[in-house]
């Protein structure tokens, strides 16, 4: 019994449990829920409800919030690298120095969104979203060092 033990405790000091399990959270409602600081790098949100949540200082790099709901969440000081936005909705939501290098916001619904300090770099967004963020885009992103304005590209439209 105690080599079974011996060994299990190798095995989990070598690959430490969170190397096997990804966070799925999706299709919950987790209205209010307070993730700030936390590492969600990869996690799943689909379809998931996280109205007035809060994921400021989060790690979020390749989680999915495919159509997600964050109506009023603060995704502030966020590392959103690479991150699935399709058909998520972002109304009232904080972005505010949050880096979306490389992320796919597809169809994503942006209302009344806080975009100062935020790196939308490599960010497809349609023309129409384009004109309104760069209408208040101001700022420098703090962990990218580049400018909300030259990475929406508002000199071109």
């Amino acid at each position: 019994m105690r080599f079974i033990i011996l060994i299990i405790c190798s095995i989990t000091l070598i690959f430490p449990l969170s190397c096997f399990a990804a966070l799925d959270y999706g299709k919950q409602s987790l209205l209010g829920t307070d993730f700030s600081g936390s590492d969600l790098q990869g996690a799943t949100f689909y379809l998931t409800d996280l109205q007035d949540a809060n994921l400021s200082d989060c790690d979020l790099q390749n989680a999915s919030l495919y159509g997600a709901k964050l109506k009023d969440t603060n995704l502030s000081n966020s590392n959103l690298r690479e991150v699935t936005l399709d058909s998520a909705v972002l109304d009232g939501t904080d972005l505010t120095n949050t880096n979306l290098e490389d992320s796919f916001a597809y169809s994503t619904q942006f209302e009344n969104v806080k975009i100062q300090g935020a790196d939308f770099t490599n960010v497809y967004l349609p023309k129409d979203v384009l004109r309104e963020f760069c209408k208040d885009a101001s700022g420098t992103n703090p962990f990218t060092n580049r400018e909300t304005r030259e990475t929406l590209e508002c000199d071109y439209i």
